[in-house]
Order: C-alpha cells, then sequence, then structure tokens
C-alpha cells in the first residue's frame, strides 16, 4: 500500500474529543430504556446525568412482527423526554441504539422514523452479538479485571440474554439468546398463572438455549461471573434481602427464591422481599432464564455490575473518534479471512477517497460516509473467495449478514449496498433496506465506488493521472486526461456505458475528456 492510502485510512470520522466535551448513550432495550450523558475530562469519562424508565416495549411485540399503538406511543412519549435532555449535543457526541424487539420488528423503520423525530437523533440497530460486545465493553471499564483473567458477562434483557466470556477489554466468545424477562414472562406466564409444572417444562425449554454454547464455555471456563442488568441487580437484592447473600446470586439461593416465588398462584401476587412493583410482571421470567443459566454453565457464584450496554456504547464512542476504532479490526479481519487482493483495495480505497474528497461539499457529504466508502472499497472484491460470477452479490449476503463486530445493522446494510452496486446494473432492490435519512448519501457514494473500481478494473499498480470531479444535486462530472484516456479502450468503452447504469442510482453521470 502507498503511502497516499495510509495516509487516507487514517481520516478521524468527528472532530477529536476535547476536555468539557458531553457524551450521550441511548439503550433503547426491550424491558427498560436508558440514558446515561458523560463529560469528557482528561482522557475519562466522568457521568452526569442518567435516566431510565420501564417502558417495557417488548410486551407490544405481536405475532406479525408488529408493535402495539400504546406501547409504540409509551415509547415515542419517553424519547421525546430523552431528547429533551440531550438536545444541545452535537448528533455525533449521541449513540442511541436499539436491541431485541425493534431487531424482531417486520418493518422496523415504521418505529425508527417516529423515534428518531421524538430523540432528535439518528437511532442504530444492533445485533444480538454487537449488543454483546458493548455490554462486556462497559462492564470491563467499570470493573477493570485483574490482568490475565477470564470472565463470564451475562446480561438478561427484555427480549434476549447475552452470555460473554472476554479477557481484559475484549470478549473471546458472544452469545444473544431469545430468552429475556419480558419476553419469557410472555411465552410461559402469558396467563398470569404461576404453577410448579409450568416452571419446570419452562425450565427446559430454556435450559435448551443455553446448552446449544454451555459445553464450549465450560471448556473455556473462567475465573469470576457478573451479572449486567436491572433483572440480575434486582435477583441479587432479593437474595440479600432473605440473607441468602451479600447481594451477589448464588446457585444454593436460586431455588429458595423460586420456591418462594412460586408460593404465588399468580404473577400479580408475587411476595419476594424488596421486589420493586415495577419489576413484579417480570420476575418470573428473569427468574427462570437465571435458574437455567446457572444450571447450564454451572455457575456457583455471579456478582452483579452497575454498568451494562449503554456504559459501553459510551467507551466505544471514545474508540470510534480515534485510532481505536473497533470497526477497523473487522474490516481487516474481513480482508484477511476471504483473501482479498490488499493491493488492489488499497488503490481503489485512494482513489475512491480522492473522488469523495472532490464531491464532498456539493453533495455535502460528512466524514462519517467517507469511513463507509473507505471500509466498502477494501471489501469489495470479498465476494470472489465465493466465485466469480456476479461477486457482487456474495460479498453483499456476506456483510449483510454476518456479525461484524463494532458495526449496526444499518451500518453492515450500507456496506452491503455499495458492495451489491460497485459493479453491472443496480439492482431496483440493492437500497431497499437503507434508511431514508442515509439513502440519497449511501446512492452518491455508490457512484463513487463505482468510478473507482471502474478505473482500476485492470489491476495495474500504475498511479492515475490528475483527475476532476464536481458533484451538485443528481449530477456528477469526471474528468480524464484524453491522451491517457485513449490509450485505454476498454476503459473507455466501461465509461461510455457507465452513464446508463449510474442512472439506476438516480445521478446523471458525464465523462469527459481533454
Amino acid at each position: 500500500m502507498n503511502d497516499g492510502a495510509r495516509r487516507l485510512r487514517t481520516v478521524p470520522a468527528q472532530p477529536a474529543l476535547q476536555d468539557g466535551d458531553l457524551l450521550a448513550a441511548v439503550d433503547i432495550g426491550s424491558n427498560s430504556f436508558h440514558m446515561v450523558v458523560a463529560r469528557y475530562v482528561l482522557g475519562q469519562l466522568r457521568v452526569v446525568d442518567r435516566l431510565r424508565e420501564m417502558v417495557r416495549m417488548a410486551e407490544g411485540l405481536e405475532a406479525g412482527g408488529g408493535l402495539d399503538a400504546a406501547v409504540k406511543q409509551r415509547a415515542l412519549d419517553c424519547l421525546a423526554r430523552f431528547g429533551q435532555r440531550i438536545h444541545d449535543i452535537p448528533p455525533q457526541r449521541v449513540r442511541a441504539l436499539a436491541t431485541n424487539t425493534v431487531r424482531a420488528l417486520a418493518r422496523p423503520q415504521a418505529f425508527l422514523v417516529p423515534a428518531e423525530t421524538a430523540l432528535g437523533h439518528a437511532i442504530e440497530v444492533v445485533s444480538g452479538r454487537e449488543e454483546a460486545r458493548l455490554v462486556y465493553l462497559g462492564v470491563a471499564h467499570a470493573q477493570p479485571p485483574k490482568p490475565g483473567q477470564r470472565r463470564l458477562v451475562m446480561d438478561i434483557g427484555g427480549g434476549s440474554t447475552e452470555c460473554i466470556i472476554g479477557s481484559g477489554l475484549d470478549p473471546i466468545e458472544r452469545e444473544s439468546l431469545q430468552v429475556g424477562c419480558v419476553a419469557s414472562t410472555r411465552r410461559f406466564f402469558g396467563d398470569g398463572k404461576l404453577s410448579r409444572k409450568r416452571w419446570k417444562d419452562a425450565l427446559v425449554e430454556v435450559g435448551a438455549e443455553f446448552q446449544q454454547f454451555a459445553g464450549t464455555y465450560r471448556n473455556l471456563g473462567w475465573d469470576e461471573a457478573l451479572g449486567s442488568s436491572g433483572t440480575l441487580k434486582q435477583i441479587g437484592e432479593i437474595c440479600e434481602a432473605m440473607k441468602l447473600t451479600k447481594g451477589s446470586i448464588t446457585a444454593e439461593a436460586i431455588p429458595e427464591v423460586r420456591d418462594r416465588l412460586l408460593r404465588a398462584d399468580r404473577i400479580e401476587a408475587i411476595d419476594l422481599p424488596d421486589l420493586s412493583d415495577e419489576r413484579r410482571p417480570i420476575i418470573a421470567g428473569g427468574l427462570l432464564v437465571v435458574e437455567a443459566a446457572f444450571s447450564a454453565l454451572g455457575l456457583s457464584r455471579m456478582a452483579v455490575s452497575k454498568a451494562a450496554l449503554r456504559e459501553g456504547s459510551l467507551y466505544d464512542m471514545l474508540g470510534r473518534g480515534g485510532a481505536d476504532d473497533p470497526r477497523e479490526a473487522s474490516v481487516a479481519a474481513l480482508v484477511q479471512r476471504y483473501g482479498i487482493d490488499d493491493a488492489q483495495a488499497a488503490r481503489v480505497e485512494a482513489t475512491a477517497l480522492m473522488l469523495f474528497d472532490r464531491a464532498a461539499a456539493g453533495w455535502k457529504l460528512d466524514a462519517d460516509m467517507r469511513r463507509m466508502l473507505g471500509w466498502a472499497a477494501r471489501l469489495h472484491e470479498l465476494g470472489l473467495a465465493i466465485a466469480h460470477s456476479q461477486y457482487q452479490l456474495h460479498g453483499a449476503y456476506v456483510l449483510q449478514h454476518s456479525d461484524i463486530a463494532g458495526f449496526s445493522l444499518q451500518e453492515q446494510q450500507v456496506l452491503a449496498a455499495l458492495v451489491r452496486s460497485h459493479r453491472r446494473k443496480v439492482p431496483g432492490k440493492a437500497f431497499d433496506a437503507i434508511p431514508d435519512r442515509l439513502l440519497a448519501d449511501t446512492k452518491r457514494v455508490a457512484a463513487l465506488l463505482r468510478l473507482a473500481v471502474l478505473l482500476h478494473r485492470s489491476h495495474e499498480a500504475a498511479e492515475l493521472p490528475e483527475l476532476r470531479a464536481t458533484a451538485k444535486r443528481d449530477a456528477l462530472s469526471l474528468t480524464l486526461p484524453a491522451r491517457w484516456l485513449d490509450q485505454r479502450p476498454l476503459l473507455r468503452a466501461d465509461l461510455d456505458s457507465e452513464p446508463a447504469d449510474m442512472a439506476g442510482l438516480g445521478i446523471a453521470l458525464e465523462i469527459r475528456a481533454d
């Protein structure tokens, strides 16, 4: 890779943090919505405000993938209140993440569009494994592990449960299960009735979810187990109130808590010490997941951490703003895993970013989209590892459906759309999954990637001549030296046909030779 390409890769996506800057993380969970606001001081994050509301969005998830209107409004009202608090924080310093319930929606944009309006900021949807990574990151920063120590971290949300084994700040194994306190309560005790038989049958089903990876986790091992989430915190408090432990959760305490819970024949009659009224409707599902996890994983004791996804998101923002962007490592890993021609990728990336810099002002493209273009350029030949024919389809499929650390689902969809449309005719459905707020910019960046790929189709190592590019509204103009172009009849033919293909992006392309 030449020095120019390397230099282009390290352009920051946002201005460097300054002492006193505020950051905010919003966690749009299936049970509760959380927000934490922190101030950046001397390289550290200092929390200045926390907000939490029990929304129980998972209760509104309908069988067909819709969201109950009353629950949706409850969620939007909460986000509006959060939005008021962070109204003056710059968009690049706010990260709002939606988790399991939004992942499960048949039409997530029907919720996300009004939700983003209510909050006043963009909302990203993260995969279960990305959620797990961020949970681990939050816990690891809040309670730094000893050198060489391996940890098991578990987070029970409303709709899913994440289990992670990690060392230091790095996760080693990540799993996300479709069991959570709200979802499990609805699934097994939806009519409000409790019984020992129901509990036994439910325990078998939930336990089977953990058994899928229990052997791998137990073989890997861990030195301590930490729980992250309001559910685990609440169960720890109940254990302490029953004088079974001192705030932790133990294998010996769980049966006693469960037996006391099952003295009630209905959810609303549950009588556990220190159980909050807001947690009573969902504590049965939460305890069920805990008992299943302890049994399958052979846990003896679990301490409780105060940190969770929102704290992890804050620390992830610090990395994204500097040299420790986890997405960079993920892209590098994909390049290696799929044997991508790194030299060709670097050539295409350098040209794509040069074109971006020429067009950015006219199209009002931001630095985040610049990074997406750079990553797409590096990964555009990924599909060749599967088959040459229609390799852009294979590459797009991998990028859309893989768990890629650091990337939200929307970011993966943008990457997939760019790779899908970088050659041949632009398919009408290539951009269907892109949120409306990103659609125009994604198509414009796709146009720049197409040109960069065409200009390097020959895989020549020689540098390109000076190019001129301008962009305005839905038009793009590219000017090349006539003599250089005359020596490349294949390239000229490709460029002659490109305006017709680029029309599929809604962009009028003009090629000039001088």
